[in-house]
């Protein structure tokens, strides 16, 4: 590994955990430096309470624990606008933001249906919303891709707290707080975290999108390959342009 090799940390999306990227970390690790974090309520940290003043300090100490100075930060869906959280208040710590299935507004009507599975979720048991997420990871993936994501557990006891927190607080806008390069990574057939796509890459001066074919939302998991050269592309990108 490169001494200048740039630090890369990964924030995972609702319910899951640092688990969702343990396909990308393994091919990565060889040439960066690579973290994963449990956000508040999730996986390590089930006991503690979702907040993005939390999440955005759980992500600082992972680029400090690097000991590479700012990081790449690559965030999915819940962890994508924790990432926009964090590119807000610690500006310093950030060389690079990678936005996936997280480039839709949280604001307008679309989000009722959300709000609506955010009081739903916590009526049914655990035990059953668990088994019915593992059926479900495991009929679309590979056991190899998905493995440590069911090993790790499910968060659903926090959903409702972090969706209640996210949805009616982001916007384009917020790409203006984003001080470095970013690349929004989408998975082509990820309809609703694409809609506001262009509006995200033109509220910024240097952000650009790239789509995973033939991907939907989980596109880690979808293309886990194509996901993972696409942010080692951005990474060398930003490590040539310094």
């Amino acid at each position: 590994m490169a001494a200048d090799a740039l630090p890369m940390v990964f924030v995972h999306g609702t319910r899951f955990s640092a688990g969702q990227w343990s396909t990308q970390l393994a091919a990565l690790r060889d040439e960066f430096p690579v973290a994963a974090v449990d956000l508040p309520g999730h996986g390590e940290r089930s006991d503690q309470p979702w907040s993005l003043s939390s999440a955005t300090g759980i992500i600082a100490s992972a680029v400090d624990s690097l000991g590479r100075g700012p990081a790449l930060v690559v965030g999915h869906s819940l962890g994508g606008y924790a990432a926009l959280e964090f590119a807000r208040h610690h500006p310093e710590r950030l060389r690079g933001l990678v936005l996936a299935g997280a480039s839709a507004a949280t604001r307008g009507a679309w989000t009722t249906p959300y709000r609506w599975v955010a009081g739903l979720v916590p009526r049914i048991p655990a035990d059953r919303l668990a088994r019915w997420n593992d059926r479900l990871l495991l009929r679309h993936y590979p056991p190899d891709v998905v493995e440590a994501t069911i090993r790790s557990g499910y968060a659903f006891h926090t959903l409702p707290a972090a969706w209640g927190e996210v949805l009616g607080r982001f916007d384009a806008g917020a790409m203006r707080h984003v001080a470095v390069p970013a690349l929004i990574l989408n998975g082509e057939k990820d309809s609703l975290f694409r809609s506001g796509e262009a509006d995200f890459a033109r509220a910024h001066p240097h952000a650009r999108v790239e789509l995973i074919p033939r991907a939907g939302h989980l596109a880690n998991f979808d293309a886990p390959d194509a996901f993972t050269d696409a942010v080692r592309r951005f990474a060398r990108q930003l490590t040539a342009g310094r």
